[in-house]
């Protein structure tokens, strides 16, 4: 392999640097109307009355709208292949308001400055109602965030609008209470994390303008381009064909644009106006009105032998959806389903869910989707599980963990068919020393160093349900233009994809061409989310490139007067081995533009049956002041498997970066709601990501393992690098100066209080 496996530099690499208009709010016209929407200060409540007439007479106003004015049509917000499991509950805007932040009205003008204006003139009769706050105390609550009767669920996954219920289930294999009544050791706990805001460095944003053929084109900031153009013409109430969209290069998505945040409220204005109209979200806007991850509550038992084999793991999930369901039932899954099956030697499991509806912001997808907060709980039970038996925690990992080869029932009974887990254990803990270091070191001075390790697992799309779609042609000269469906939101995704195609093409970078997402011309992908593009994009590469080399031969064997079996070819010419005759690329492409009934052209697809899961192993050491509480991340050590690494470089920084959102899970992020259910965690002053300076140091490395159904035998690696952290640097705090953590985020004044 040339390009495979190798350190190539990003294909957008120097546009980047240089600073060239190329993110969304660059392109977007001069004369776009300004959208911003009008919010409501109340978690619950009734609109009665708009009145707009001094708003509308503010100089260059175009248009207001409220709910009055728009369609009755329920559709959801969720990037999800159709149908899709998250319920149909929104409107583009609605007569009830669900959250503090929820629109209210739309005002399109001229200037950013008359749009201000007039959002302050317009006037709300509100009829304010009783909130429900507490995802405690939602489901089946007398107060119904959903009362509606056209709301609607798709899907069969226990949704219940008059339960304030978004989605419940249960899966279990063997008598899970009867194995743990038999187990020597048990814990029996409950873990809390909190909603996290994925803070990419690009707000929310898109534009859109009405094209010669009358047709409505979204050029948006969106990991879903695809699902984002089903989504639109669902709240428009407009034929699919009317609708077109364009990503240009994404600043960043984290999960976040994997729910169209705000597409509908430009795309309506242009719709109602036919002018060209954008939005951009304010920070306050991208952080109180947009889609964190869920907010969770996991009860987890989990029981042990003597002998140290863990028996048996229940699990119950109860998920703060909030005020619609975007991705309410599918993220609850995995923190199950990416979490249980790490253990290898269960008699029984069982896995249990609800997710209620309140009246705070509604959740979405965020790398991890749901597995996070899963692993926190279970790791951080069996971190618990070893104290009690008082075990080294790798050494009970160690004994538990899921082999190659094994099937895991917790993972739709899915086998293990490559896993380098036990690798990465025995490597972390080299790389930390950690039988010189662990539980922990006096540092003197009132500081203690502890460590703690955790273990991970995710998985590579969706099985039978993603596809990934590309179409790569050959053109004049010999040149490859590749066009992909999948987004790149700064992940390198169209690097990587572009290798994959050089080594099966034998050709360098420079000869692929690779081409942004439009959804008029691209082949169909379902987009940049559940750790898919790597190996289900990625195969459809290989398929693509090899069928297109066979075109490529077959048509130099014609040009050379021998059989395709006689002929090679070497990325820059077609030889016949037995006249030893040749002709380039060159010149076969040339000739292939005149009299040509065969395009050197092809499109393939690919979907999986399944979705071979990558593992990690985190060992975190952390300094704890016994005095303040105060926490500082001193070292932080990561090895992963992700089957073949495509790009080393793209998947260290992959990696370093998933590792420092999830220490700010763990010891920063913090989303706080006053009693009235205001979000207060409004700026990023308030609401603390953390920098380089708080991470202390981070070293990443790989133990590659091959997966026969992945690309040059690669997996994904997107999201499993933000799951580690939060327990193992819980863990390590425990080590430090006692106490139990089972609440995220940890702060120095829970560590005090902890310890007292």
């Amino acid at each position: 392999m040339k390009h495979v496996n190798r350190a190539v530099p990003k294909v957008d690499a120097r546009a980047i640097v240089t600073g060239k208009p190329i993110y969304t709010d660059d392109l977007a016209p001069k004369d776009c109307l300004i959208v911003k929407v009008l919010r409501s200060p109340h978690a619950h409540a009734l609109i009665r009355h708009v009145k707009k007439d001094a708003a509308l007479k503010v100089p260059g106003i175009e248009a207001i709208f409220t709910f009055e004015d728009c369609p009755d049509k329920r559709f959801t917000l969720a990037g999800q292949t159709y149908p899709e499991p998250s319920p149909y509950d929104r409107l583009i805007l609605d007569q009830r308001v669900r959250f503090v932040g929820d629109p209210v009205a739309i005002v399109a003008g001229e200037t950013e400055a008359a749009v201000q204006k007039a959002l302050k003139l317009l006037r709300v009769d509100y009829g304010v109602l009783e909130p429900v706050l507490d995802f405690r105390k939602a489901l089946d609550n007398t107060i119904l965030v959903h009362p509606e009767e056209n709301w609607r669920s798709l899907c069969p996954v226990g949704a219940d609008n008059h339960r304030n219920l978004c989605a419940q289930g249960c899966e279990a294999e063997g008598d899970v209470e009867q194995v743990l009544a038999e187990c020597d050791y048990v814990v029996d706990q409950i873990y809390h994390t909190k909603a996290n805001q994925q803070s990419m460095m690009e707000n929310f944003c898109a534009y859109s303008y009405v094209d010669t053929y009358d047709r409505l084109t979204v050029v948006s900031s969106t990991q879903v381009p695809f699902h984002a153009r089903r989504i639109l013409a669902h709240a428009l109430d407009i034929p699919k064909a009317k609708v077109r969209v364009v990503k240009p290069r994404i600043g960043g998505g984290f999960g976040a644009k994997q729910t169209a945040v705000m597409e509908m409220y430009p795309a309506f204005v242009t719709w109602k106006t036919r002018k060209p109209a954008k939005m951009v979200f304010t920070r306050e806007e991208s952080l109180t009105a947009s889609s964190p991850r869920h907010e969770m509550e996991m009860h987890v038992r989990v029981g042990a032998d003597k002998s140290g084999r863990i028996r048996a793991i229940a699990l119950h999930t109860l998920s703060n959806t909030g005020a619609f369901g975007e991705h309410g039932p599918t993220t609850v899954g995995l923190s199950g389903h990416k979490s249980i099956p790490l253990y290898g030697k269960l008699d029984a499991f069982s896995f249990t869910y609800d997710v209620v509806y309140t009246n705070t912001m509604a959740a979405g997808a965020y790398r991890g989707y749901g597995a996070t907060q899963g692993i926190f709980a279970v790791e951080s039970a069996v971190n618990e599980l070893a104290e009690k038996m008082e075990m080294d925690p790798t050494v009970l990992r160690e004994k538990n963990m899921v082999k190659e080869g094994q099937i895991m029932p917790a993972y739709y009974h899915e086998t293990a068919t490559s896993c380098a887990l036990d690798r990465c254990m025995a490597r972390a803990k080299e790389m930390i020393g950690w039988d010189e270091k662990y539980p922990c070191r006096d540092m003197g001075n009132g500081k203690v160093r502890g460590v703690g390790v955790a273990m991970a697992m995710q998985g590579s799309g969706i099985a039978n349900v993603d596809t990934g779609s590309v179409t790569i042609k050959v053109n004049d000269d010999g040149f490859y233009s590749l066009m992909i469906g999948a987004s790149d939101m700064g992940t390198g995704c169209d690097t990587i994809l572009a290798q994959m195609a050089c080594d099966c093409l034998d050709c360098e970078m420079e000869n692929i061409i690779v081409s942004g997402v439009d959804t008029d011309v691209s082949p169909y992908d379902c987009g940049s989310y559940a750790s898919s593009t790597t190996y289900v994009t990625g195969m459809a590469v290989v398929k693509a490139c090899e069928e297109l080399r066979d075109k490529i031969l077959r048509r130099g064997a014609a040009k050379l007067g021998c059989s395709m079996e006689e002929v090679e070819f070497d990325g820059n010419s077609i030889t016949c081995l037995a006249t030893k005759k040749s002709v380039t690329m060159k010149d076969l492409a040339n000739e292939s533009l005149c009299g040509n009934e065969d395009a050197l052209e092809v499109t393939a697809a690919h979907s999986s049956p399944n979705s071979p899961p990558p593992f990690m192993v985190g060992i975190a050491e952390v300094e704890v002041d016994r005095e303040t509480g105060k926490i500082e991340p001193v070292d932080y050590v990561a090895v992963v498997d992700c089957g073949t690494v495509i790009n080393p470089s793209l998947a260290r920084v992959q990696t370093e970066g998933g590792i420092a959102q999830g220490i700010g899970m763990a010891l920063y992020e913090d989303v706080v709601y006053s009693a009235k259910g205001k979000d207060y965690s409004n700026s990023l002053m308030q609401y603390r990501i953390p920098t380089r300076l708080d991470l202390g140091n981070v070293r990443v490395d790989f133990e590659s393992s091959y997966e026969e159904q992945g690309p040059f035998g690669a997996k994904s690696i997107g999201e499993i690098v933000i799951n580690t952290p939060s327990p193992a640097i819980a863990s390590a705090v425990h080590h430090a100066v006692g106490g139990y953590y089972r609440e995220l985020p940890i702060t120095p004044e829970k560590v005090y209080w902890e310890t007292r």
